[in-house]
């Protein structure tokens, strides 16, 4: 029987009929996985921003539920004692309050980085460049804010395909500053990174790692919780999914529909 371990955990990989060969084989394969593994030290949290303000005039800025999501994930990782080389943000309002209100219950933290990688795309514009191309395409069944998420959906989808004239940044400089704020995420020796983003820059960033399509990264986009958590895990040249939209500081008993909100 041989013995390793990789990632926390005992492995034990047994050579049937005690061959050699195979034995030196397995004991390769342990210490190839053991070698990557210490490289592979990196967790990127990525948090969405609390509740912004929809509907109002302006939308970047918490709601005062959008506030309480955010004390209550900094709870969460000081209750964890979750320790953070880095914390990293756009350079929007929205993520500079989430931060603030993380910061609330845990003390030492580092001082916020900003970089607009990981800012939102601008859906006001896209918006509005689809409702004058398509403006036969601006009907829905619903009345509500599900009227403007179906919307959105469809204009992200012609974004996708370079069908929107002359948008603030096209699909592929969106993406491609998203790679721009990964690289700064990962370009300093760090353990544990925080950033505080948005749902679409987050779900660019998911879909990057997963080799997802336009349609899969705009799925996403839509499920994203305000505060949820999703983890990159890697090393400075490549990350990969290991928790998506999490919210465990939300889930409280008998409040799951007062606290978890999409919009």
């Amino acid at each position: 029987m041989i013995v390793g371990r990789f990632g926390g955990f005992t492995m034990k990989l047994v050579a049937k009929y005690n061959d050699k060969p195979l034995k030196k084989y397995i004991v390769s394969g342990l210490n190839s996985l053991i070698s990557y593994q210490s490289t592979y030290m990196l967790t990127i949290s990525l948090v969405r921003h609390g509740q912004a303000s929809f509907g109002a005039a302006n939308y970047d800025q918490l709601s005062e539920l959008g506030g309480q999501q955010s004390v209550m994930l900094g709870q969460y990782f000081a209750e964890r004692e979750n320790k953070f080389d880095r914390i990293i943000m756009g350079n929007m309002l929205r993520h500079r309050q989430t931060a603030e209100g993380i910061a609330k219950h845990n003390k030492g933290l580092p001082e916020f980085e900003y970089h607009e990688g990981f800012n939102e795309y601008d859906f006001s514009s896209l918006q509005a460049c689809f409702s004058r191309q398509y403006p036969d395409q601006l009907e829905t069944i619903y009345e509500d804010r599900r009227h403007f998420y179906a919307i959105l959906k469809r204009a992200l989808k012609a974004w996708s395909q370079d069908r929107l004239e002359q948008p603030q940044e096209s699909w592929g400089e969106f993406h491609q500053r998203l790679q721009d704020g990964l690289n700064f995420a990962r370009n300093q020796k760090a353990d544990n990174v925080l950033v505080v983003s948005s749902a679409g820059a987050i779900s660019g960033l998911v879909s990057q790692a997963l080799g997802l399509d336009a349609d899969g990264m705009i799925q996403l986009n839509l499920q994203i919780r305000n505060s949820a958590i999703t983890e990159l895990i890697g090393n400075q040249q490549r990350s990969q999914l290991s928790a998506f939209n999490q919210v465990p500081h939300l889930q409280l008993p008998g409040h799951q529909e007062q606290y978890i909100t999409y919009s």
